[in-house]
């Protein structure tokens, strides 16, 4: 099916991102187990395994249109020296990625493309009330407990 030139393109900018929170979380969740913070290992690595359903969602998607997926593209990657600021550079990702997704969907409605939309509402609810809301709750547990009660939780 010949897709739209505009959404292939949003398509292949929002897997660049996708990627790019996969390598980040396969970073992060590495160095938690290499810490001993395997709670902390457990959930990043399960983000990635989410964010490589997403890319895979988004590369069938371009196949589909007949596009060609960018999977050689990404974002830098922001790759913390501590539990707190791997954390913030996470939700600083997950937050990118949801406005990202948010004028994809728009692009969506403008060229009246409802299948792609109903694709990326899907992985917005999952953004949004999944992981940044998940990191959202990390780094208050932080400022509530203190770090070192948290740390030790996460072991």
């Amino acid at each position: 099916m010949k897709g739209n030139a505009k959404i292939i393109d949003t398509l292949n900018q929002l897997l660049a991102g996708e990627l790019t929170s996969m390598d980040q979380y396969f970073t992060h969740s590495r160095m938690y187990d290499d810490w001993g913070f395997n709670k902390l290992y457990e959930r990043i690595d399960h983000e990635m395994d989410d964010e490589k359903q997403h890319a895979d969602l988004l590369i069938k998607r371009i196949l589909l249109l007949e596009g060609v997926p960018a999977v050689g593209n990404r974002s830098p990657l922001r790759i913390g020296k501590d539990v707190p600021e791997m954390l913030e550079n996470d939700l600083e990702l997950e937050r990118s990625v949801i406005t990202a997704l948010r004028n994809a969907i728009a692009v969506c409605e403008q060229e009246q493309d409802y299948q792609t939309r109903e694709i990326l509402e899907t992985m917005l609810e999952d953004t949004e009330e999944d992981h940044a809301h998940w990191l959202e709750q990390q780094l208050g547990l932080i400022k509530k407990v203190g770090l070192q009660n948290y740390l030790q939780s996460q072991m």
